[in-house]
């Protein structure tokens, strides 16, 4: 079944002078990708990965280019004009993005990014952006479990903290206490789910939970400072911000990681930074 507005694996058809045409089933027929598309050597019968859209006349079309998100995901973006039934943005395809007024929070500006959430428009069927959230995120039950591994978007910054995007489909909060290093609206991370409230709410993390992370940054350490020539100038006594450049990891964490280090005499700490023993 086709993906609008997403890659797919599609084989190679038919041949013509403007390129090729891959299978698009029953709903959609042969789709073209035109030729300044088709990877050299294609042939009748190859299955290749295209992104299907819509062009600027509304046909459905392939490409091999790869745009800056995919429906269903977010995307921090530019606007880069603004008309009469909306504004538009660039997400790395010829055609632009339309984010019609009324998927605005508010009202869009050229030359500014904006965070946005993709989707296809079930009256018109086509690809759209929208900046009301709330419609698209926790319409499914949250299944996870403490600890899981997950990806989120940073939405919005709020009294408590910042509110992210769980896996493009949930609402969860990164408390301010959870936050070292910078963060700004539409970063992408890892983080680990700290717990999922009686009412829902699920509250992230940025480290692994418990002795993982400790044991995951001790070997991230250890794996650096082999490839450094055994040296790297930090220490406890380093700003927050600096152990962040190098470890993404908070100075406490970093602290308690290099002290186990130190007693199991895997390094060495001094003044100028820590050794590695080998």
């Amino acid at each position: 079944m086709i993906k609008i507005g997403q890659l797919n694996h599609l084989t190679v058809v038919k041949e013509v002078e403007f390129g090729v045409f891959v299978d698009g089933g029953d709903e959609y027929g042969n789709i073209l990708l035109p030729k300044r598309y088709v990877p050299k050597g294609t042939r009748i019968g190859d299955e290749i990965e295209v992104f299907i859209y819509f062009d600027s006349v509304d046909d459905v079309i392939a490409t091999t280019e790869t745009p800056l998100a995919q429906v269903g995901q977010f995307a921090k973006l530019k606007c880069i004009n603004t008309k009469a039934v909306g504004a538009f943005l660039n997400w790395g395809l010829p055609k632009d993005l339309l984010v019609p007024f009324s998927e605005q929070r508010i009202k869009m500006q050229e030359g500014r990014d904006y965070l946005v959430f993709l989707y296809v428009d079930n009256a018109s069927g086509r690809i759209v952006g929208s900046t009301k959230f709330n419609k698209f995120l926790d319409k499914t039950p949250a299944r996870y479990k403490k600890g899981d591994q997950v990806h989120v978007t940073v939405a919005e910054e709020t009294e408590l903290g910042y509110k992210c995007a769980v896996n493009d489909a949930h609402w969860g909060l990164l408390f301010k206490s959870e936050v070292f290093g910078k963060l700004f609206i539409g970063k992408n991370l890892k983080a680990y789910i700290k717990q999922i409230r009686e009412d829902g709410k699920i509250d992230l993390s940025l480290q692994k939970l418990g002795k993982g992370k400790v044991d995951d940054l001790s070997e991230k350490i250890i794996r650096t400072l082999d490839r450094k020539g055994g040296f790297l100038p930090v220490n406890d006594k380093s700003s927050p911000d600096q152990i962040f450049e190098l470890f993404r990891t908070s100075k406490a964490t970093f602290k308690k990681t290099i002290g186990g280090l130190y007693k199991e005499r895997r390094i060495r700490i001094e003044k100028d930074g820590i050794y590695l023993i080998k």
